[in-house]
């Protein structure tokens, strides 16, 4: 396995970029550790595909170098750079079986065949695929033949890192909840470095580490899934992840805290505003409560979401999403808080006291 490191990393698709938004990959600067799980999450042409490619050597990047340990492999193809991908849709051998799936990497490098049966053995047992291991590919389900896709991934002891595109796409839903916990199972016990492309935070937050969070091909976010839920340092962290996500309301700078709607919020010390800009308030809706002495608001809707409702409130021209537990009585003139501690104002899309 091996230690990544992208140094300044920029990609453009056009041959002569002379602006940022001519780029599909903005400037990167990130390392990741050797045997660590790790996720790139954003919506779709958020530059995540783009990174696995250039990473991969499928594309090799305008700017910056790609080092495996302290080895720059920015250009070497894909054949020299030791990388298992795994792709959205299963990349197998329909002709072949279960077996000579897993086998085939191994043989394709000249293993031993000692090692390349007790090698698939391990795999086949990991992904409980032994009972169907004789079976040929053809007749497999959609989410049997992606965790033989998985297997081919796996079953290489020498890779440098494994790269997951979407891996689940093409699974049930029901099904999906087990193939993560698979995932995180396998990544536990061979302890290889996993990056882990997806849409779904959902995927991303249960798989990951460490999660690094894209928009617009730009870097918004890289962090821990709690310190990406608790202290989001970009409104788009703060909407994207969460469900619903974050609450972020037009504001102006107050002293010792913002003002939305005429009322004066306190915020953390830190994150007190700063400079000229377009100013928002976000809070997350479990940090909002129904508070006898807080902002007069109107009750829009009420939904039930299982163990919660969420319940959407009109604060002078704007709304205010709130979770709260099932059975929370609704005043008859409802007033709402805000968590100081988990209150944030932004600038421009940043954390204030933050920005980069």
């Amino acid at each position: 396995m091996a230690r990544i490191t992208l140094d300044k990393l920029r990609h453009a698709y056009g041959k002569r970029p002379s602006k940022p938004e001519d780029y599909a990959l903005q400037s990167v600067d990130i390392e990741w550790r050797d045997g660590g799980a790790y996720a790139l999450l954003g919506p779709s042409g958020c530059g995540g595909p783009t990174r696995c490619l250039v990473r991969s050597g499928l594309i090799r990047p305008s700017e910056g170098r790609v080092l495996f340990d302290d080895r720059d492999v920015t250009r070497l193809p894909p054949d020299r750079r030791n990388i298992a991908q795994v792709f959205q849709f299963p990349v197998i051998y329909d002709t072949m079986t279960v077996r000579e799936n897993l086998e085939f990497p191994l043989r394709n490098r000249g293993v031993s065949e000692d090692q390349i049966t007790a090698r698939v053995a391990e795999i086949a047992a990991m992904l409980e695929l032994e009972e169907m291991a004789d079976q040929r590919a053809a007749g497999l389900t959609a989410d049997q033949k992606q965790k033989i896709s998985l297997g081919r991934g796996l079953v290489r002891s020498d890779v440098a890192a494994i790269l997951f595109d979407e891996p689940l796409t093409v699974i049930d839903p029901h099904l999906k909840w087990k193939l993560r916990s698979k995932l995180k199972e396998l990544h536990a016990r061979v302890q290889a470095t996993m990056i882990y492309v997806t849409h779904d935070q959902t995927e991303a937050l249960t798989f990951a580490d460490e999660v690094v969070v894209m928009s617009a091909g730009q870097i918004v976010q890289v962090g821990t899934p709690d310190q990406l839920f608790e202290r989001p340092l970009h409104t788009f962290v703060g909407h994207f992840i969460g469900s619903p996500g974050m609450n972020l309301l037009a504001a102006t700078p107050a002293e010792g805290g913002a003002r939305v709607e005429g009322a004066d919020i306190a915020i953390p010390t830190a994150n007190q505003p700063a400079g000229e800009g377009s100013y928002e308030l976000g809070i997350r809706p479990e940090f909002v409560r129904f508070d006898a002495g807080g902002l007069p608001v109107e009750i829009q809707t009420v939904a039930d979401a299982g163990r919660f409702r969420v319940i959407e409130t009109r604060l002078g021209a704007q709304t205010v999403r709130m979770l709260a537990p099932e059975g929370t009585e609704i005043p008859a003139e409802p007033r709402i808080g805000f968590d100081p501690a988990r209150t944030f104002l932004y600038r421009d899309g940043w954390l204030a006291g933050d920005r980069p």
